[in-house]
């Protein structure tokens, strides 16, 4: 049995969940529902990223403490992602002390090997807000292509990047006033100092490709020390021994992986240390967003290195989510809030397309609406449910509940289990599209079988009785089987499937079993078809929130 630890990125506090942002958790989900299914020890934890300038910010706005708005946005996050089924062993927060602790015990532990240098830094400060500004609420014009309007880190005309003060006529985008520059004393992390251990790192296939060229990229480039500090005001934790300094949230946001997990062991009477500790021979997996790449394969594991914690076993990179082939709007009625798409639609359906549309690759997936609905309908309704529909219909009206003692077509019944080692190795390899194509073509088979030998016709002729009964008994057996292998996509599709058939909880180990010369429960509608009106309605709503 193998031991692993998975995380997914931290959901920021201020903020709704979008269907962009479940991309990602629900990638995360398949993935660790096919973990548990083989038997192996599988334990997903999250937290809400509860730091920083923005959550500072959006609570004075607000007129509440940072404490009360980071609670609320737990209880609307931890609310979506359960109706989405997305199932976390644990759902903490990184302002805990949990966190607070483990970063603390990090930073003394890269202290004491000289990994830390503290030296004074020019920033921009806005006199009227009284603090210094982070690159994001500042604005002016690009120093490289001249182009207005820019961030105070990067141009999004000509993509360069540079230093806050480089900026021509910044802005405070917080006053609208022009900041002065001010100097402060930092704490930096040398992460310099970590480059030949990241290259070695990087030789144990840890990332995907693309993302090794662009590390090996940053490498040859020269690793710059990174600030760790930020200057009060600031939502966050107090550096020890330093005077109105605080962790900037990018330090203490993945240590928070570990303070979940520290605080899912202290409720369940494990030790920590035994999936973190340097020698640990369990694996550690994290799923994140391509845009998190420079965090989690630069910063995160030389940190774990340096204070002697095990680094990730791998990361996995995700793109981003587009709807109808461009970038969610808010104007077309195309930016999805999580709670808007479950107020008109089944969360299923999404578990469902977006597996037809991830791989392992990193490239942006798109959610196309018109599609959404023809393959939800055509291949999941259509094909898949319609399986268990037609043929539990003769078995409850015809057979008195009862499955026939013999299967009649063992040969199709045979390639449809031969293809569960496939199944299992596209999903621990994150080729979810994959087994949506071998699941809607095992369909297809099942479909054709019951069509040529079609048991509506020959149950009107009683010598065809036990015929039909066994053509149907083979659907049933045969459908099982398909809802196992869609099982870490659609659980609750799997869960009623379950509940009809009368049978186990299906895993990896039982989904070979043949059910035979048993009583099955009456037919209930698994799902419905999406209607289009849903959609637009989901739409309509989208449109009109602010």
């Amino acid at each position: 049995m193998r031991k692993i630890l998975v995380t997914s990125a931290l959901p920021y506090a201020n903020g709704s969940i979008h269907l962009g942002h479940l991309v990602e958790y629900l990638q995360t989900d398949m993935w660790v529902r096919n973990q548990k299914m083989l038997g192996n020890e599988c334990i997903y934890v999250c937290a809400d990223d509860a730091h920083g300038t923005p959550i500072m910010l959006k609570a004075r706005e607000l007129n509440i403490s940072p404490e009360t708005l980071i609670k609320k946005s737990k209880s609307e996050h931890t609310n979506d992602f359960s109706d989405f089924h997305i199932e976390f062993d644990n759902y903490h927060t990184t302002h805990s002390e949990e966190n607070r602790e483990l970063s603390e015990l990090i930073f003394k532990r890269l202290s004491e090997k000289d990994n830390i240098e503290k030296k004074s830094i020019e920033q921009f400060f806005d006199v009227e807000q009284e603090m210094f500004l982070p690159d994001r609420y500042l604005k002016g014009t690009c120093p490289k292509c001249k182009s207005e309007n820019q961030y105070g880190d990067s141009c999004e005309s000509c993509g360069a990047t540079y230093l806050s003060t480089d900026l021509i006529n910044p802005i405070s985008v917080i006053s609208d006033s022009k900041p002065i520059r001010k100097k402060s004393d930092h704490l930096f992390f040398k992460l310099g100092d970590y480059e030949n251990f990241l290259k070695g790192w990087l030789d144990g296939n840890r990332v995907q490709k693309e993302i090794k060229n662009k590390m090996d990229e940053w490498l040859s480039d020269g690793l710059e020390n990174w600030d760790i500090s930020r200057d009060k005001p600031y939502f966050g934790f107090n550096i020890p021994n330093e005077k109105d300094k605080f962790f900037y949230v990018w330090l203490d946001a993945p240590v928070g992986y570990i303070a979940s997990f520290k605080n899912f062991c202290e409720r369940n009477s494990r030790d920590y240390k035994e999936f973190w500790d340097k020698d640990s021979e369990t694996e550690l997996y994290h799923f994140i967003g391509k845009d998190i790449a420079y965090f989690h394969v630069l910063f995160w594991p030389s940190m774990l290195e340096g204070a002697n914690f095990r680094t990730p076993t791998a990361v996995f990179c995700h793109g981003f989510l587009t709807v109808d082939g461009e970038k969610m709007s808010k104007s077309r009625g195309t930016f999805f809030n999580a709670r808007t798409y479950l107020n008109h639609l089944n969360p299923e359906y999404l578990r469902y397309y977006f597996a037809s549309r991830l791989t392992h690759n990193i490239e942006d997936i798109d959610l196309s609406l018109d599609d959404f609905v023809a393959r939800v309908n055509s291949d999941l309704i259509g094909k898949i449910i319609n399986i268990g529909s037609r043929c539990a219909r003769f078995i409850n009206k015809d057979f008195d509940d009862f499955l026939s003692p013999k299967i009649k077509n063992q040969d199709l019944l045979d390639v449809i289990l031969n293809s569960k080692e496939i199944i299992v190795q596209n999903y621990e390899e994150r080729n979810f599209s994959k087994n949506i194509r071998i699941i809607s073509s095992l369909a297809d088979d099942i479909n054709k079988y019951l069509d040529d030998e079609k048991p509506w016709v020959k149950i009107k002729d009683e010598v065809n009785r036990e015929y039909v009964h066994q053509v149907c008994s083979d659907g049933m057996n045969m459908f099982r089987v398909l809802i196992g292998f869609l099982k870490p996509v659609t659980p609750k599709i799997a869960e009623k499937v379950e509940n009809i058939l009368d049978c186990e909880k299906i895993n990896w180990k039982n989904i070979d079993n043949i059910l035979i010369s048993r009583k099955i429960n009456k037919y209930e509608p698994i799902i419905g078809r999406i209607d289009k009106e849903s959609v637009e309605a989901m739409k309509k709503e989208a449109k009109g929130n602010k």
